[in-house]
């Protein structure tokens, strides 16, 4: 009845009206019928893990109990050959357009985005998503959680809009647009309206909790509202990715669990998976990364704070899972879960090194190049994984967590990094009932495989623009037959430099600089041809356990041959291997000034002059009260790191806050009269790379009130997920000295912000 191949469809057109009197009519006039699901279109669930490696779960043999994972999975299909990137923009742009990342110019994170084409961060309109093919097809779209492949600088009250969910397709988002976010105070968009979290941690407030509320909700309107549609529901976790931050009691569920310590435990996890079938029972371990230290080489006090930070992750993964059984649950007394199509990916990427060799209470000490101990996470104990803190587990977790493959997230010459668990449950579409599927898949098989099992075909022309080829191959081939030949045979892998190429059975990949994920400063200056490849037969080695390259030299050659060429086909050369403080920093230099008004709000920090590593100005026009000024003028980021004017006791003030632990207040000493008046901040940075000191002076109306000096400076980043904002300091607040918004009590006319170098 339809060209679905041309979307939107247009339906077809009725003659003109003939007759004065509509009885008159014939043939009479009859309701045209709204473009519909084709018959049989089953819902579609896809969930999504953040930072989760191929064996945290317990489906895959992990030591984080997720009996809702086991359930889908005794009832569907493991697949323990599905991959991934290395990280979450890329995975994410991956899944919703069915290509391969640099193709859609998401070739990293979104937050580094570059002017090289693969690396634009902007989904081009060529490659439209499955939730908008899905839309146009008749089905009722919604996302909650995580969009990390909206780029940075559309995050403002005016977007532009075409790249957050609901201009790609989806007709509901409530969730949030950072890579990862503080679970118990998020900064929250319903739609594109900027909303605040319905209620506060001490209420009992989880975003995870808040996220499958909401979709619980969409999802019985749709089916009571909904005139029959199927839907796809799009649920993106925050979790499990840093901060660990969990309700109460979960962690302590794991008490005392992790105490043989990493090594051991990725033993235990090989024997688990080779019983459950999702490895080979002759498969071996990967070797252990240098760069990571055995459980024997820590002391007392780094073992247990090592433990502590491990029972934080394994209950935040198992709270993540009794969320998803909650929806199951709806859905299962919706009566829809019969004819639900769910995909359980679990982990955007390998597990996350991120928080170092030691682990760390909050991960912006890393990223602020500050030393961290375990005697910084034990002082923190009592609160652990609480709103107060952003921490982190060690690295040995990680390679433990992405048993029995070599390296973690970050790294994509490695499975460590690209190879996660995902389940399939779908009782209509498929017979059997906990197998295991061995076929080679990639994320970007996701969007076709739900296309071929919805009959909707991918478009070849939308909006007027024509549709780049997808990447990906439907996996509905193996639903019914485990012993399928694979189709999707060849696969190329990027991020960060690392390289990878796999094609029939064989992988070759080099992990350039053989640089660390914990280390998001530095990255090596090694020449790309002094790389060195390696090469594995996975037929017999499931692993990457033996490096086989010195062996089959001529191999080797042609597949870094077949590697240049999927990398010419995809946007992905030239390859970027700077450090990413530095790809972040030049991502944000387009906006030199801006001058904002009395109700800016959640301006994100690549939409606005880059304040971070450069002198600047921040000037503030405004009004004090009769009885005297008290609030914030303005702020940019919370608590683990930002900077706060405000007046307090009337008394012009600035709070600078690196990484929460360095917190340096510059106060003048008398109060501002009432009256107009207007307020500078001068903010001298020394120079000379990132991280360094500055001179900063206070004036109002011209004259100098406070000078002083700040010895060093944020690297990077402020708080994620709090932005620059007028007249408050909302979610969590960058000085100790006042709590929640903290709004100025007197008017304010302008605040101009400008970059000086």
């Amino acid at each position: 009845m339809w060209d679905r191949t041309a979307l939107p469809i247009v339906p077809g057109e009725q003659e003109p009206g003939r007759a004065i009197d509509i009885r008159d009519q014939d043939p009479p006039f009859e309701y045209q019928p709204s473009v519909g699901a084709p018959e049989g279109a089953p819902n579609v669930l896809i969930i999504l893990l953040d930072d989760m490696g191929f064996a945290a779960s317990s489906a895959f043999g992990g030591p984080c109990e997720m009996p809702n994972a086991d359930r889908l999975a005794a009832g569907g299909l493991r697949y323990n050959r599905f991959h991934t990137t290395a990280v979450c923009s890329a995975t994410r742009a991956s899944l919703l357009t069915g290509r391969n990342h640099h193709a859609v110019n998401v070739g990293t994170i979104v937050d580094h985005k570059t002017p090289v084409p693969g690396y634009l961060g902007r989904i081009p309109r060529s490659a439209a998503t499955v939730a908008r093919v899905l839309k146009e097809n008749g089905y009722a779209t919604g996302y909650f959680g995580k969009a990390h492949e909206t780029p940075k600088e559309d995050i403002t009250p005016v977007g532009p809009f075409d790249l957050w969910p609901t201009g790609m397709g989806f007709e509901k988002f409530y969730g949030f647009l950072e890579g990862e976010i503080n679970q118990f105070r998020p900064t929250l968009w319903d739609g594109t309206t900027a909303i605040d979290p319905p209620a506060t941690p001490e209420e009992g407030y989880h975003v995870s909790e808040d996220l499958v509320d909401q979709a619980i909700s969409w999802i019985r309107d749709t089916r009571s509202v909904g005139r029959g549609k199927p839907f796809l529901t799009y649920l993106s976790f925050g979790a499990t990715h840093s901060p660990l931050q969990v309700p109460p009691g979960w962690a302590d569920r794991y008490r005392g669990r992790f105490e043989e310590g990493w090594d051991k435990f990725r033993e235990q996890i090989l024997e688990r998976q080779k019983a459950l079938g999702v490895v080979p029972s002759d498969a071996s371990l990967a070797p252990w990364p240098h760069t990571v230290p055995h459980w024997d080489e820590l002391d007392d006090d780094e073992r247990k704070a090592a433990c502590m930070l491990m029972e934080l992750y394994a209950g935040f993964a198992e709270h993540t899972d009794a969320q998803v059984g909650r929806l199951l649950d709806a859905l299962d007394e919706m009566g829809a879960l019969e004819d639900t199509l769910v995909f359980y990916i679990l982990g955007d990427n390998g597990a996350s090194a991120e928080g170092g060799t030691l682990g760390t209470p909050s991960e912006f000490l890393h990223r602020s190049g500050l030393p961290v101990s375990a005697q910084d996470t034990l002082a923190q104990a009592d609160k652990l994984g609480g709103p107060d803190t952003w921490p982190h587990y060690p690295a040995g977790w990680a390679q433990a967590l992405n048993t029995p493959y070599p390296w973690m997230k970050q790294i994509s010459s490695h499975f460590g990094g690209t190879r996660n668990g995902m389940i399939v449950h779908w009782p209509r579409g498929i017979a059997e009932g906990n197998g295991v599927r061995n076929q080679f898949h990639h994320v970007n098989d996701i969007m076709p495989t739900i296309l071929e099992a919805a009959g909707v075909p991918a478009p070849r022309v939308v909006d007027g623009v024509p549709q780049q080829r997808i990447d990906g191959v439907s996996m509905t081939y193996s639903f019914d037959d485990a012993a399928a030949a694979d189709r999707h045979t060849t696969q190329y892998f990027e991020m960060f430099a690392s390289q990878g190429i796999y094609h029939e059975g064989w992988l070759a990949g080099t992990h350039h600089g053989n640089t660390t994920p914990w280390d998001s400063q530095k990255r090596e200056s090694a020449e790309f041809n002094q790389d060195e490849w390696e090469l594995y037969d996975l037929r017999s080695d499931w692993s990457q356990a033996v490096n086989i390259a010195s062996e089959h030299p001529e191999r080797l050659r042609k597949l870094r041959e077949l590697f240049l060429m999927e990398a010419a086909r995809n946007n992905v050369l030239p390859l970027d291997a700077r450090p990413r403080s530095e790809k972040i920093m030049t991502a944000r230099r387009a906006f030199p000034a801006t001058t904002f008004h009395a109700k800016s709000r959640r301006i994100g920090q690549n939409a606005m002059p880059n304040l971070i590593g450069g002198s600047h100005t921040i000037d503030v026009r405004l009004s004090v009260p009769d009885g005297g000024g008290e609030g914030v003028l303005c702020s940019q980021g919370g608590k683990f790191s930002g900077w706060s004017l405000y007046l307090k006791d009337g008394r012009l003030t600035y709070c600078y806050n690196l990484a929460g632990v360095d917190v340096h207040h510059i106060r003048a000493d008398d109060a501002l009269s009432a009256g107009d008046h207007k307020v500078q901040l001068n903010f001298d940075y020394d120079g000379g790379g990132f991280g360094k000191g500055a001179k900063v002076t206070l004036t109002v109306d011209g004259a100098t009130v406070a000078k002083d000096r700040l010895e060093r400076t944020v690297k990077y980043m402020w708080t994620t997920g709090e932005y620059f904002n007028v007249g408050l300091d909302p979610l969590t607040q960058v000085s100790p000295e006042y709590k929640d918004d903290n709004p100025f009590n007197g008017s304010i006319d302008s605040v101009r912000v400008e970059r000086l170098d």
